[in-house]
């Protein structure tokens, strides 16, 4: 196609191609000689549930924007990755499409991978629900994550709320708690998550009065970037600068990375790690 039809229907020029790119004959639609490529118009129509003269139109540059229903059928017909998904609809919609979590899918060995590499800075990832999912030796010796620990101790606003030898080790509690309840609480609103993390609120609420209190709050935070000191029983008195990042191609996780703060607290995680003996990888 001429480049400058490709810059005049961008999308038009995306559904051909991916269009082209499927294989007939595995997807049940024989093996008889085809003057081009892939599936024909009519059956990505088919697959999709639409008109074929709607997709038709659709690569042609006509008869307006799609909805994101069709959209998201038009991706299932062409068996479009998620990235690919995401670029359909930015073409169609200018806009990425609603996310989709792959809540409870094994995590990529790729990303222990990476907290392993931060041999001096404690790191973990959670999920939406603020479940621990992994940690690095680091995070096992600062923050005491451990191999054995029960399902509860591995939600991180059950720790701050429901476990006194973590509240005690917080130099100001009242501040780390309002801080993770808004944190918390932006990040299932921004995710759409309201219902899914329903039943967690509802127990830390009945277990807890200041989760309730500060849940009634309404107050919204990003977890981006800071700093915290904590009392360790071992080290004394740790500071670290802290700062969230995205997991690419997995929006239902979060990396969280602490660096020491200064050469002191930095020689103080080394200390602990030594002399840690607590496995870096828990179990999915």
């Amino acid at each position: 196609m001429p480049s400058a039809a490709v810059d005049h229907n961008p999308l038009g020029a995306y559904l051909k191609d991916r269009r082209a790119r499927l294989d007939a004959a595995s997807l049940g639609y024989g093996a008889a000689r085809r003057r081009t490529p892939g599936l024909r118009r009519e059956e990505v129509a088919q697959r999709a549930s639409i008109s074929a003269t709607w997709y038709t139109w659709l690569e042609q540059g006509r008869g307006g924007a799609p909805s994101g229903e069709v959209l998201e059928r038009i991706a299932g017909a062409l068996l479009l990755t998620e990235v690919e998904r995401e670029h359909l609809f930015l073409l169609g919609l200018g806009r990425p499409p609603e996310p989709r979590y792959p809540l409870g899918a094994a995590l990529s060995p790729r990303i222990q991978r990476v907290l392993d590499a931060l041999p001096d800075s404690p790191a973990f990832v959670k999920t939406l629900n603020w479940d621990l999912v992994a940690w690095n030796r680091p995070a096992a010796a600062v923050f005491d994550y451990r191999d054995d620990l029960p399902p509860e101790q591995r939600n991180i606003l059950r720790r701050i709320f429901l476990d006194p030898h973590n509240r005690a080790r917080q130099l100001d509690w009242e501040a780390v708690a309002r801080f993770a309840v808004a944190a918390f609480r932006a990040d299932v609103a921004r995710a759409g998550m309201q219902d899914h993390a329903a039943e967690l609120v509802r127990e830390l609420s009945r277990r807890s009065a200041d989760f309730d209190a500060m849940w009634r709050g309404q107050d919204v935070r990003a977890y981006g970037e800071g700093t915290k000191q904590l009392r360790h029983p071992v080290a004394g008195l740790l500071a670290m600068e802290y700062s969230s990042f995205a997991v690419d191609g997995r929006p239902d996780l979060s990396m969280v990375v602490y660096n020491p703060a200064t050469p002191d607290d930095a020689a103080k995680v080394r200390a602990l790690v030594a002399a840690s003996t607590t496995s870096t990888m828990v179990p999915t």
